[in-house]
């Protein structure tokens, strides 16, 4: 399928209308014929509440595609060729995807590597050592550009590909200081992706729909670090019911960012210490094509109970994001840095450094502050941990 100039308007202006979604969409397409004749066809439905359902101009549309060219972006809608065939195995696919960067990227195996915003050194170390490991083994790394552990995936993955995934619109990079960031991933090949209009600022169920984006577009979803109730463990559950294989690296049971990845091993996620055992689940799926040639999970997608709550409603009055999806802020002095940093995983000296963007010295002096303190713990080989 390639849709005309006109055809792709129409199917702009029906998925922008206020309460439609994917599901509401594929409805609507399948029994009017297009979106020509459903646009039409709006002045006589109604929504939740009797609220007529009114989507936007033509003019509105024009403006919001010629908005994303002027970024480089374009819209791919769902059977188009550019459209990634996994996503279009996944429930709840975006109709329309706007895409910056190499659509072609989106063709190679992805797997999605996501995890805690308030990383540890010792996280964001693996993240980088599986990051780095998996792009050598030909995948594409996949993750929601959040601080701490996507920060990290991305950037470890450069070299090889990544791609992001927005809350937001294109010109509504979420945090703002990741804006270099999205730089740095389109002048290296990469790809990012939004499925929210141009200008729009994310709100707090805007995460769980880029969530599931992130595991549809991937064979499978590497958790690092993950609070019990923490936005990853979200990805990992989308993967689960999209049929994507679910990985989890174990942490301390003494620090709570490990206890969505200690819960997830425990529930038969496969255990992950090195780029190997992710590799070795995948390739029997590789092997066999499923997902990317419309294999069975392509032919039987579950539902998601809960979907309405994330995508049969888009509320442009929603308010602000809540704070517990809101990105944290950053430690305000070095101390608060390292100790954000460590945990009861030892991890080197020059490691903790470089997570903290601190020179040795400085990390040195604080962490004999914090070991007079009874904060931290010295081991072998020059590694340290925290008490506690």
């Amino acid at each position: 399928m390639q849709l005309t100039d006109a055809q792709r308007r129409d199917w702009l202006r029906l998925i922008r209308a206020d309460g439609i979604g994917p599901r509401t969409f594929r409805t609507l397409i399948n029994r009017f014929g297009g979106a020509g004749a459903a646009l039409e066809a709006l002045p006589s439905l109604t929504g939740r509440g009797g609220k007529r359902v009114v989507p936007p101009s033509r003019g509105e549309a024009e403006a919001e595609i010629a908005a994303a060219a002027r970024l480089g972006g374009r819209f791919v809608a769902l059977g188009e060729a550019a459209y990634p065939k996994l996503l279009q195995a996944a429930d709840a696919a975006p109709p329309l995807l706007c895409l910056r960067g190499d659509p072609a990227l989106l063709a190679r195996p992805c797997i999605a590597l996501v995890g805690s915003r308030n990383a540890s050194a010792a996280g964001l170390a693996i993240t980088e050592r599986l990051a780095h490991g998996l792009g050598e083994a030909g995948f594409v790394v996949v993750s929601g550009l959040a601080r701490g552990i996507d920060a990290r995936a991305h950037r470890a993955a450069l070299g090889a590909g990544t791609a992001a995934v927005l809350a937001g619109g294109h010109d509504r990079i979420y945090p703002a200081n990741h804006a270099p960031l999205v730089d740095a991933i389109l002048e290296a090949g990469g790809a990012v992706l939004a499925e929210m209009p141009m200008g729009w600022e994310p709100r707090g169920r805007d995460f769980p729909r880029r969530n599931r984006i992130i595991s549809g577009l991937s064979y499978g979803t590497v958790v690092v670090e993950a609070a019990r109730r923490s936005g990853s463990l979200i990805t990992a559950r989308f993967a689960l019911e999209q049929g994507r294989e679910v990985f989890a690296v174990p942490g301390s049971p003494l620090d709570p960012r490990a206890e969505g990845t200690n819960d997830l091993i425990r529930q038969g996620a496969t255990l992950v210490a090195e780029v190997a055992h992710v590799v070795e689940a995948i390739a029997p799926l590789l092997e066999r094509g499923d997902f990317a040639q419309g294999g069975p999970l392509a032919l039987h997608r579950p539902d998601l109970a809960d979907a309405p709550i994330f995508w049969d409603e888009l509320d442009m009055e929603n308010g602000p994001i809540p704070a517990e999806t809101a990105e944290p802020p950053e430690p305000a002095d070095d101390r608060a840095r390292l100790v954000a940093l460590l945990s009861p995983t030892p991890i080197a000296t020059d490691e903790l450094a470089r997570a903290a963007g601190l020179s040795v010295r400085v990390v040195q002096t604080t962490l004999l502050e914090l070991e007079l303190d009874g904060r931290i713990e010295r081991h072998g080989s020059g590694t340290v941990s925290l008490v506690g």
